[in-house]
């Protein structure tokens, strides 16, 4: 029984120990196979560096407003009688907006025309009489100032008809009627927004170390998300105090805007021309491998393996970004005319990786793009 047991143990032993051997030598044979792989080269476009003229400009958040804007409001109180424009419409300077019910200041106004008749023929007669002796001059006296005391009356109830008449003050486009007919308005009582929107302002705000680059006349070009809207414009003033809290100056530019797609309150991205510019490498954004520790490209050139093979691969440079317009970034440094950079495919890249390079189709490298957020 004992010696049955025993050669079980060692037939066993025997097994394990061979299986051992096989799956090692697989081990080894596998690890050498890994250690001489090369992965399949990775697909990427590309582009060749080199130096452009990069405009300087300073990106800047700024609002829209109005050249001349007011809300209409009612004069006088009184009851609106009738309403002579359509909410939106354009309107030019003193167009009749809405009349106001002037029925019993016509009357009062008939009534103090009656009056002023009276004291005229009374003055008059005065006038004789004393130039006769019969009349005292002090009666004269008292009569004219009568008369010139109708005559005021008179310009008075004209002039309060005539305020009951609301007109606008300048031209532009109206917003949205907030009055009905029959209503009655309170003085001061809101009628209808009114802006003058060609041209308007564009205001917004520059740090304090930015406004000796400054100059009146620079010109400026605005966008907004709203329909894709992008006008050019000049700057035409400068404020001349500077916030304390935020040390930033105010600063107000004008845009033609033709076509009236710049509305007062709308939000805008302005960019300002500062200057003659600098000269710098400019590479498409999907170029830049943006990374907490630094931002890097990949230059494409000729590298060498472990064993000493040549072939075509990527070295990961760092560089230092500039800003950006469009589908490009300004290279500040670490890039030098001539070397070829990979411009897409970037994420799946490592130092060292092989390559081919496929131009057929470019990532866009517009510094103008249609529209500008593309």
């Amino acid at each position: 029984m004992k010696k049955r047991m025993i050669l079980m143990l060692a037939v066993a032993g025997i097994f394990i120990a061979t299986i051992a051997a096989v799956k090692t030598r697989q081990i080894q044979k596998g690890m050498k196979q890994n250690a001489s792989f090369q992965p399949p080269p990775e697909a990427v476009t590309t582009i060749i560096a080199k130096q452009e003229q990069w405009p300087a400009t300073w990106g800047a958040i700024g609002s829209v407003a109005a050249v001349r804007g007011v809300t209409v409001s009612a004069d006088l109180p009184g009851i609106v009688d009738k309403i002579e424009f359509e909410s939106g419409q354009s309107v030019s300077t003193g167009a009749v907006l809405v009349r106001l019910d002037t029925r019993q200041e016509q009357a009062q106004l008939a009534a103090a025309q009656a009056a002023r008749e009276l004291a005229e023929l009374n003055e008059k007669r005065a006038r004789d009489l004393v130039a006769q002796g019969i009349q005292a001059q002090a009666d004269l006296d008292t009569l004219a100032a009568q008369q010139k005391q109708a005559v005021a009356r008179v310009g008075e109830l004209r002039a309060t008809i005539e305020r009951k008449t609301i007109r606008a003050p300048f031209a532009g486009a109206l917003g949205i009627r907030q009055v009905n007919l029959g209503q009655y308005l309170e003085a001061g009582a809101a009628i209808v927004p009114l802006q003058s929107v060609r041209p308007v302002y564009v205001n917004f705000a520059v740090p304090q170390q930015e406004v000796g680059q400054l100059r009146i006349g620079s010109s400026i070009h605005a966008g907004a998300d709203a329909g894709g809207v992008a006008e050019d414009g000049r700057i035409t003033a400068v404020d001349s105090v500077i916030n304390e809290q935020t040390r930033n100056v105010n600063v107000q530019a004008t845009f033609a805007n033709a076509d009236g797609k710049l509305k007062p309150g709308m939000f805008v991205r302005a960019n300002i021309g500062m200057g003659k510019g600098q000269s710098a490498i400019t590479l498409p954004t999907s170029a830049i491998n943006y990374a907490p520790y630094g931002d890097s490209v990949f230059i494409v050139e000729e590298v060498t393996g472990p064993k000493g093979n040549k072939y075509l691969g990527v070295r990961q440079q760092f560089v230092k970004l500039g800003p950006s317009r469009g589908d490009q970034v300004a290279i500040l440094s670490g890039l030098k005319d001539g070397e070829q950079i990979v411009t897409s495919g970037v994420f799946k890249l490592r130092p060292g990786a092989a390559v081919t390079v496929n131009n057929k189709v470019q990532p866009g490298n517009n510094p103008a793009p249609k529209p500008e957020d593309s």
